[in-house]
């Protein structure tokens, strides 16, 4: 049977296989979590928690990809992939692909509507997939 990976690998698709790198599945963590925890800082604006809640939450997602043996050429992809890197639910990516969105819109339109509502879930969304990389026995290079 074909992994939901291999359906996504191939020319015009957004995976290429690769095998896994200890010292970028690392790097990746490490910068997620230490992005993750900016945001939490105090006295930063709704808008700065967002952009440093989001590159936390795509930085461990791809951290998650990357120990799988996979390399995205799309950035939204990490987050769908959710239910197979991390086995993490609709509760999860969706919230992360939410976010994505409001980035996008923010980037390319100048129109980032960003709420504390948002960036709490985003923040909780964060959380989850921080223990689940967490819990990754770094990959062997």
């Amino acid at each position: 049977m074909t992994s939901a990976f291999e359906n996504l690998c191939g020319p015009g698709k957004p995976l290429q296989a690769e095998p896994p790198n200890a010292k970028e599945f690392e790097g990746l963590r490490s910068m997620g979590v230490d992005k993750l925890a900016d945001a939490r800082g105090s006295g930063l604006k709704l808008v700065s928690q967002f952009d440093l809640a989001y590159n936390a939450a795509h930085a461990l997602c791809l951290a998650a990809l990357r120990w799988h043996g996979y390399r995205s050429t799309n950035r939204y992809i990490v987050f769908q992939l959710l239910p197979h890197t991390l086995q993490l639910g609709p509760e999860v990516w969706r919230i992360l692909a939410k976010c994505h969105d409001v980035r996008n819109h923010g980037e390319y339109e100048g129109m980032l509507e960003v709420t504390e509502r948002l960036v709490t879930d985003l923040l909780g969304a964060c959380d989850k997939v921080a223990q689940k990389v967490g819990a990754l026995t770094p990959p062997s290079s």
